[in-house]
């Protein structure tokens, strides 16, 4: 590949518009140094495999599958430990298995991971005690204490961030290879955890599960497939420094994709048509997603749709509602029924997580979890109504016991928070949260 097959290809067309959420480097000749390396490196993943998850997603949007996408909000280099991907890993194959038997439907698993490093601000700019810092972008960009050596975008960054993905990408492969998530071992996963009702329920199913895999291994069934799982990654596209120097020509197609990830996504902040982001995934071909929030009218949905997947291919266009509980039920209907009628192909997501923040009165940055379950029942009867499909659910997660969001079976409260708060910028669902989720869906998923 050269940087003349990339030209050909358009991939620079981004760089004559306006690109958003990006950060102010100080220093152009280290920020040179590090893409250039970058552009020698080797690639994340590979366009074999991204067009593998295209063609499950084109099913999720059939009806035929469901996805689920989850992982931390903003991935955190020193976070990137054996035991906290595992726990994570663990935490999406646990909410996989009671969706898959729950509902008795295929499930695409998506991790928030390898490369969620980046988060857009509403400011450049940070103050406290009247000491002003540029705002924590994400550790692929500066550092979150709030120092001005910290907080001094470093370009050596977009490096260490390739290599700490390669790292998890090596240890999520084996994890999901290796044995660790065989089916048959399902029934022991929630060993040593502290009794409480939605455990109990979990371990219910997880019975149920052996049970079944039991009589058909007894019956001579053949148990290759439940061996391994796929686990694709994604990150949302936001640091184009980041994402163009990652991407490649694919040797069999002569296509360009960002090898990043598998699956890349354009925010609500950066969704613009005219944009540099919208721009540069206009012309890669990993499945790519949209976040649209509560001010995404039908025209900007259809526009989108048209920029990004002009021939109408399925699985390559995902669109992520992110609404708010308040208002997924006013808004998302116009927006399904609109694609629909123009026959536009797109697989949807709800996003029941970024609509429904709020800081508690204690000052925690916060999510109600029956606020979150509600977004997403109301996404299920939008479709429902409108005879469309809905194709998954894309949420903030961690595998680590936390307090982040109030509510839940722990019934964590206001107080509560302070326990184990330990996100750097939005809250995430804890383990029990999530597979109390994982029920949630599983029953709406069965009335689909």
């Amino acid at each position: 590949m050269t940087q003349t097959d990339l030209e050909a290809a358009g991939v620079d067309s981004f760089l004559s518009c306006e690109a958003k959420q990006q950060p102010i480097w100080p220093d152009a000749d280290a920020l040179r140094r590090a893409t250039d390396r970058l552009r020698e490196v080797p690639p994340l993943v590979f366009a074999g495999e991204a067009d593998v998850l295209r063609e499950q997603l084109a099913a999720a949007g059939r009806g035929e599958a469901f996805v689920l996408q989850g992982g931390d909000c903003a991935e955190i280099f020193s976070d990137a430990t054996a035991d906290r991907i595992r726990n994570k890993i663990k935490t999406i194959l646990q909410m996989a298995v009671v969706l898959t038997y729950g509902a008795s439907t295929p499930i695409i698993k998506i991790g928030r991971m390898a490369g969620q490093y980046a988060k857009p601000r509403s400011s450049n700019d940070e103050t406290r005690d009247g000491v002003t810092l540029p705002a924590y972008r994400g550790d692929i960009v500066n550092s979150s204490a709030f120092t001005l050596e910290s907080r001094t975008p470093d370009p050596q960054r977009l490096l260490d961030a390739y290599h700490v993905s390669a790292a998890t990408l090596n240890l999520i492969r084996a994890f999901t290879t290796g044995g660790f998530a065989d089916l048959r071992s399902v029934h022991s996963w929630n060993q040593g955890f502290a009794a409480n009702p939605a455990y109990a329920k979990y371990e219910r199913t997880a019975s149920e599960i052996d049970r079944a895999v039991r009589f058909m291994a007894a019956a001579g069934g053949d148990f290759d497939a439940l061996k391994t799982v796929e686990l694709f990654s994604s990150h949302e596209a936001l640091l184009l420094d980041y994402e163009r120097a990652l991407t490649r020509i694919d040797s069999r197609s002569g296509l360009a994709y960002d090898c990043s990830a598998h699956f890349l996504w354009i925010g609500e902040r950066t969704r613009d048509l005219d944009g540099a982001h919208v721009e540069f995934m206009s012309k890669i071909h990993n499945p790519i997603g949209v976040k649209l929030g509560p001010t995404t009218k039908p025209a900007d949905a259809l526009a989108l749709a048209a920029r990004l997947n002009p021939d109408n291919i399925p699985g390559r266009l995902t669109f992520v509602a992110r609404m708010g509980a308040d208002n997924v039920r006013e808004v998302l209907p116009s927006l399904v029924e609109a694609v629909r009628d123009a026959g536009v192909v797109v697989t949807w997501m709800s996003d029941p997580m970024h609509g429904n923040t709020f800081t508690s009165e204690s000052g925690y940055k916060t999510r109600k979890f029956d606020t979150i379950l509600d977004e997403v029942a109301g996404f299920f009867e939008v479709h429902r109504a409108a005879g469309t499909v809905p194709g998954g659910i894309h949420v903030e997660l961690t595998g680590d016991d936390v307090t982040e969001v109030m509510g839940g079976t722990e019934e964590i409260d206001d107080e509560g928070l302070a326990r184990r708060y330990e996100t750097k910028v939005d809250p995430r669902l804890n383990h029990q949260q999530s597979l109390e989720m994982a029920f949630k869906v599983s029953e709406l998923l069965s009335q689909r």
